[in-house]
């Protein structure tokens, strides 16, 4: 049985981060897995920086974006596969 993929989508029109700093690696790389509510990445808009959490659990296959793209709102940003 082939396993379903869903994205995560920009909540808000901005600039997409995949990590908290430069310092810092990504929240998220192909091949992790993350849990429901687990921060993926941070959406910058008017210097807010809001933190976009996965809705589901799942093994991410793909990031859609390059860190500090603009994007739009409900733009896929990262796909992830159901676990």
């Amino acid at each position: 049985m082939e396993k379903r993929q869903f994205t995560v989508n920009a909540p808000i029109s901005g600039t997409f981060y995949a990590q908290p700093s430069p310092e810092e690696g990504p929240y998220v790389q192909i091949g992790d897995t993350v849990k429901k509510k687990d921060v993926v990445c941070i959406v910058e808009t008017m210097k807010i920086f809001n933190e976009v959490r996965a809705e589901k659990p799942g093994v991410v296959r793909e990031v859609l974006v390059e860190d500090e793209d603009a994007v739009m709102t409900g733009q896929p940003m990262i796909v992830l596969e159901e676990i």
